[in-house]
């Protein structure tokens, strides 16, 4: 059986880590290389890295963060944030990254999926979806996709464009709730397992983590991994911790003996 991933993810403005609720009301958490070198310590199985203003701003990743956080890991790292071409994706690659996600410049022109998938392999593409559910008039919920960093809707379905993203070539998708984003009451269930369901890539769950049980929710409708922020920046619980909670319940999980090292 395959081991779930534990993510940290950093979301990085100006060069500084922060977190918000809901993708607003930003505040400072770090220094981005300090706090990846921690979560490594701690147990990570991998950091994502988020550019959260380069799409809004209209400018690329800061490459000299991701070098310099790159330098400091052993363990995977993904990079996201302004990616807008395939030179993007090979620039961010080139600084250290071990995947890319790729967002707003996916919805923009679906073709650099294939283009960065053909180049690199599937499985440095990561597709990056934010979404926001919205009811309808029959009661069933719309998830819409949002772009540049949770600011523009689009026309898209979550779960419509993840498969579309995989048919692209994606070879992983990372799916964030905008509802639950720093609200600490749980994943999104529905919309991580809708996604789960309909794509055969791994999933990672992202937006509203509180605890280890939320984790353990979250893999048991499907997530290959579940991405947190806050909790760990806050010291609601270490990395350590949740794992220890998720082996206890019986969730496959790498520990820090058996973890693995990238080359």
């Amino acid at each position: 059986m395959l081991r779930k991933r534990l993510i940290v993810c950093l979301d990085v403005k100006d060069g500084r880590v922060v977190k918000g609720v809901s993708f607003v009301g930003l505040r400072d958490v770090g220094d981005p290389v300090e706090l990846a070198a921690r979560y490594e310590a701690e147990g990570a199985d991998e950091v994502v890295f988020l550019d959260i203003s380069a799409s809004a701003e209209g400018r690329r990743t800061l490459l000299d963060v991701v070098r310099r956080t790159a330098e400091r890991l052993f363990i995977p790292l993904t990079v996201g944030g302004g990616i807008n071409s395939v030179d993007d994706v090979a620039n961010a690659l080139r600084a250290g990254a071990d995947k890319v996600s790729i967002n707003t410049g996916a919805v923009r022109r679906p073709e650099l999926l294939t283009e960065a998938a053909e180049r690199f392999g599937a499985q440095c593409v990561v597709a990056s979806i934010d979404a926001k559910s919205e009811p309808t008039e029959g009661g069933a919920t719309f998830y819409r996709v949002y772009t540049h960093g949770g600011r523009t809707p689009t026309e898209l379905e979550a779960v419509a464009w993840a498969r579309e993203c995989v048919r692209r070539g994606a070879g992983e998708i990372l799916i964030t709730s905008i509802d639950q984003d720093g609200r600490r009451d749980g994943y999104d269930l529905d919309l991580t397992g809708a996604i789960a369901a309909a794509v055969d890539v791994p999933v990672i769950a992202s937006g509203g983590a509180g605890r280890a049980e939320h984790f353990r929710a979250a893999f048991e409708v499907g997530a290959d991994a579940a991405l947190a922020a806050g909790i760990f920046h806050d010291g609601v619980v270490s990395v350590g911790e949740v794992k220890r909670e998720l082996a206890a319940a019986g969730i496959p999980i790498r520990t820090d003996v058996d973890r693995e090292v990238k080359a």
